[in-house]
């Protein structure tokens, strides 16, 4: 499926430059109705569907879809919002091809229907649903009707992923070309359903001149720069990743050390303080201990590219110190949990501190104490942050958000609901930092360790606890691995 997530401004450019190019819109309209009667009669035998249209582009999309359907078997009432006279364009010439009845939009049009098509309103509705639109969305939730949306569900904002009032439940959702953001963001997301992205004949050469900087995350965005161990490399080319362990939360740093050696770094290090020394030492044999009091002393040595500082780590001022150290001496570096309150105080000068081989890694609570009410969706307020910081951000949640500061962004959607269990924020750090000691760049490197995270939880499935999250790596790089490099 193609990574790029288009907003809906530029959707509309697409379309824009499709016509330009010679495409005419009638025939979009016509490939965009096809693509959700084909999605609609591969679920559902001929049934008594009702279509509701909408006064715009996704009524004339709906008028399609009736017309194509009954065609099938399928027994289908149609209803309009507004008058007939009042379309125009496209959807205009496709309402006269609709050589059936033309209702009213009234919920006696629900009556007997066994499936729903949603073509009321599409992704760029900037209003709350109200009036009888409204007012069928709740009878199609109240009479529990399956419901297939053209674009998004009605009363979805396609930017943000944020409901307008009132949204229907989708049991698919067809949209066309590339996926916008609300596809992907919460609650859209969840609403929409299974999302299926139509070719309906846009060029791809359109995305040239449409220059879209959002991505849904996934392999290929990084498949390439991902660091195999070369055929005759040794551990020292792979990297040495160093983990700033607490004293007390000590399974922190141990889960991130774990982590980053299993995905890829060829050393690591924990480096904790004297009292918690005996802890770490008879945890995981692979692991290299030191006392933190050597930190001046492991900064001079250029091995130790990448660290990770937070996880478990405590607060005081001796921490922010080392935090500060570990910034000054310019080594790639994962900021997480505790870590994220030592930048708190100086919030203001964020970018004096950091630069983009940092990567940030806040949960909304702490994405707000370090950053304050920025507005937006999701992926706007980490862009804003990454502009505003100077670093990578990786905002977590079921939606994750990684943004660079240069305003690139990639939206995660591997995402399994068994991830929220104590613990797995530090495994995703420690997947992080370890790529990037592999050698990869930080943007990639929290992007694919974002990825790699879900898809070990999804690889475990049910009953998953952070420690099995490592455990789990393994077979979700094999796969990736054999996809590059198939058995001979």
């Amino acid at each position: 499926m193609p990574a790029e997530i288009l907003s809906v401004a530029e959707m509309y450019r697409a379309d824009s430059l499709a016509m330009v190019g010679g495409i005419a819109g009638t025939t979009l309209m016509e490939a965009a109705g096809w693509a959700v009667a084909r999605a609609l009669r591969q679920r559902f035998a001929p049934c008594r569907v009702a279509v509701l249209c909408g006064p715009g582009n996704n009524g004339g999309d709906g008028f399609v879809i009736a017309r194509l359907l009954r065609r099938a078997g399928y027994a289908v009432r149609l209803a309009l919002l507004g008058e007939l006279a009042n379309l125009k364009g496209d959807a205009a010439y496709m309402a006269g091809l609709w050589t059936g009845a033309v209702e009213s939009m009234e919920p006696t049009v629900l009556d007997g229907a066994q499936v729903v098509v949603d073509a009321l309103f599409g992704a760029g509705l900037a209003r709350p649903l109200d009036g009888i639109s409204a007012e069928m969305i709740a009878q199609i939730a109240a009479r529990k009707l399956p419901l297939v949306a053209v674009d998004v569900p009605s009363g979805v904002d396609g930017d943000t992923g944020a409901v307008l009032g009132m949204a229907p439940q989708a049991v698919v959702t067809v949209t066309f070309f590339r996926k916008k953001p609300g596809h992907l963001l919460y609650p859209g997301r969840a609403l929409c359903g299974e999302v299926v992205v139509a070719d309906i004949g846009i060029p791809e050469s359109v995305l040239t001149e449409v220059e879209p900087a959002a991505a849904e995350n996934g392999p290929d965005l990084w498949r390439l720069r991902f660091p195999w161990p070369p055929a005759e490399g040794h551990k020292y080319q792979r990297g040495h990743l160093t983990v700033l362990g607490g004293a007390e939360m000590t399974g922190a740093a141990r889960l991130a050390a774990r982590a980053g050696r299993r995905v890829g770094a060829g050393l690591v290090t924990i480096a904790a303080p004297d009292s918690a020394l005996s802890v770490y030492r008879v945890a995981d044999p692979g692991n290299i201990v030191v006392p933190e009091a050597e930190l001046a002393s492991l900064l001079t040595d250029p091995r130790r590219n990448a660290w990770v500082v937070g996880p478990g780590g405590g607060q005081g001022e001796g921490r922010r110190a080392q935090l500060r150290a570990v910034l000054d001496s310019g080594r790639a570096c994962v900021i997480d949990a505790d870590a994220l309150g030592w930048l708190s105080p100086c919030k203001d000068s964020l970018r004096k501190l950091l630069s983009p081989t940092a990567v940030l890694t806040p949960h909304d609570g702490e994405f707000s104490r370090l950053f304050g009410d920025i507005k937006g969706s999701r992926l706007d307020r980490a862009r804003q942050a990454a502009a505003c910081s100077g670093a990578v951000v990786l905002l977590k949640g079921a939606d994750t958000v990684i943004a660079h500061p240069d305003g690139r962004a990639v939206i995660n959607a591997m995402a399994p609901s068994f991830l929220a269990t104590a613990g797995s924020g530090d495994v995703l750090a420690g997947l992080i930092g370890g790529l990037m000691a592999a050698g990869m760049e930080s943007f990639d490197a929290a992007c694919a360790g974002a990825w790699l995270h879900g898809a070990a939880a999804a690889q475990f499935g049910p009953g998953l606890i952070a420690e099995d999250l490592p455990e789990a790596l393994p077979k979700v790089l094999a796969d990736l691995y054999h996809q590059e490099n198939p058995p001979k």
